[in-house]
């Protein structure tokens, strides 16, 4: 068939060419699928079928996302809770209306006593000027007497996320918003990115393969940490990761696909190899060891020194008690990550199955240095899909001083559970390393909607607190949330559930904590009215 110029430019033709096109790019696909597929049965034997079959299944979470799923369906976050983020993130309209649509009688739902005469906000209390101040009630590392003691700015932090599992511009946009919001953020065992480095408080989190503190032999290097920490003031302490939630006992997973030149620079690996980090420490064996380590590096740092773990067997908990009992040595800090925390990769065996979820994890280990008497030493910092009003506020009623969140702070900057995290193809360019994909991130952007999310949280969380009577979360207690037992309408207290009452923090009010922030670093605008 001849077709002139001006055949060709109108429509009908077009719509012809485009056709044949399709017919042709269909039986090339059918050819090459019959007679040179070899691995795939469908495909094979059906064709056309086949090929649809895989493109459904490809984009199958997102339809179910989308069209299939209810607003309470979803996991590991739902479309109400999604949508929340989002909404705050964007200084949008978060509200609900005609009353709540969560099943309020389903087990483990979380209620929270209002009191009868709630908190009074006056003029010259800090949260009058600024709604969403809220610092930490206890000091990091004051027990131990570090040389640099540090006072968090904020209960609601980043959490443990490395340049490496996320890009470039979704770090700068998380730092640059933990920077407005005045809270920190910890770098992951990636090690500090200059991404880490717009200002906004840090922890330097160490994990097993001590990346960017690490000598040629891949060993702990304490001259590569004082070297790090000489360029790098804006750490504030440090966690030794000993797991987390979603993989324990198995070492960091950072596909050989996500690692750029700049990172195997900054982590000190080779390129086009899949780094995995071992599942021990080798600067330490033991708990002995362990607490040696800390001292160590607390020492030479003048840093708090703290550690991540994951919880399952408590053998090793009761032991490290009474060694900082007997020792009067520790860490100033304990992150307890849930089992149903976040990860940019790992096995399926271990994300289901291995370590217990928060709220078991975080009574088991409390109540140990509870009934041993030394709770009041350690900032305890609570880690599992806790970046919600409700769950944050159990955790301080459980006796949590610090909550870190991961999942929620990346959806504030544009994340929509794809769950390709760990195929370097996010489509939102959070967790991948394709410049194409990243590129479509706006850090600037995105960092405001990240302090947006944090500030609402800190709000939110604050006028709960007021309208449970109290001045700082802290002061929650056991008795004042209860869980849905999700039979006969019957609801238990924190205290009926895990048998314990927490240890009331030291804490006089608001305006003392707004004078020793400077410890942290007072970063918000207004609160030197304080």
């Amino acid at each position: 068939m001849y077709f002139t110029i001006l055949d060709i430019t109108s429509w009908h033709n077009i719509q012809i060419l485009l056709l044949l096109a399709i017919i042709i790019v269909f039986v090339f696909l059918t050819i090459q699928d019959i007679f040179f597929n070899k691995k795939n049965t469908i495909r094979h034997n059906f064709p056309l079928i086949g090929r649809l079959r895989y493109l459904l299944e490809r984009v199958g979470p997102e339809l179910r996302q989308y069209i299939v799923a209810n607003n309470r369906e979803e996991l590991p976050f739902n479309r109400s809770q999604r949508s929340w983020v989002y909404a705050s993130s964007k200084q949008q309209n978060n509200y609900e209306s005609f009353g709540t649509d969560k099943d309020i009688f389903g087990a483990g739902y979380i209620f929270l006593k209002p009191s009868m005469f709630p908190f009074s906000i006056l003029e010259g209390h800090p949260n009058y000027f600024v709604k969403d101040f809220l610092p930490c009630a206890k000091i990091m590392g004051s027990y131990n007497g570090r040389k640099k003691p540090y006072r968090p700015y904020s209960i609601i932090n980043i959490s443990a996320m490395s340049f490496g599992s996320l890009s470039s511009n979704a770090i700068t946009a998380l730092n640059k918003g933990a920077l407005k919001a005045g809270c920190y953020h910890n770098t992951g065992e990636g090690s500090m990115s200059p991404y880490h480095s717009y200002g906004a408080d840090v922890i330097l989190q160490i994990g097993t393969a001590y990346f960017g503190v690490r000598d040629a032999e891949g060993s702990f290097s304490f001259e590569k940490l004082e070297e790090l920490l000489a360029k790098k003031p804006m750490i504030k302490a440090i966690e030794i990761k000993l797991s987390q939630g979603a993989k324990p006992g198995k070492g960091g997973v950072l596909p050989a696909a996500k690692i750029t030149k700049e990172i195997a620079e900054i982590r000190g690996v080779p390129v086009g190899k899949d780094v995995i980090s071992p599942p021990n420490h080798s600067a330490f064996s033991n708990l002995p060891e362990l607490i040696n380590f800390i001292e160590k590096v607390a020492e030479r740092s003048g840093l708090p020194v703290g550690i991540k773990a994951a919880v399952g067997q408590l053998d090793a908990w009761h032991e490290l008690a009474a060694l900082m009992i007997k020792n009067n040595k520790g860490p100033d800090f304990i992150t307890i990550d849930g089992g149903e925390g976040g990860t940019g990769a790992a096995p399926p065996s271990f994300a289901d199955h291995v370590s217990i979820p928060f709220v078991y994890a975080f009574n088991e280990v409390y109540k140990i240095f509870l009934e041993k008497g030394i709770a009041e030493r350690i900032v305890f910092i609570a880690s599992g899909k806790l970046g919600f009003p409700a769950n944050a506020l159990m955790a301080f009623a459980m006796g949590a001083d610090l909550v870190n969140v991961a999942r929620e702070a990346m959806m504030s900057i544009g994340c929509i559970q794809a769950q390709k995290c760990h195929t370097n193809t996010c489509p939102t360019g959070i967790a991948t390393q394709n410049k194409w994909l990243r590129a479509g991130l706006d850090s600037e952007l995105k960092s405001e909607r990240c302090y947006n999310y944090i500030k609402t949280l800190r709000k939110e969380i604050i006028e709960i607190t007021h309208a449970c009577g109290y001045e700082h979360p802290c002061q929650m207690t056991m008795e004042d949330v209860e869980l849905s037992a999700g039979d006969n309408y019957k609801n238990l207290s924190l205290k009926d559930i895990f048998k314990y009452d927490k240890l009331p923090v030291s804490f006089e009010n608001m305006n003392t904590l707004c004078e020793c922030s400077h410890l942290g670093g007072l970063k918000q605008e207004g609160i030197a009215r304080c």
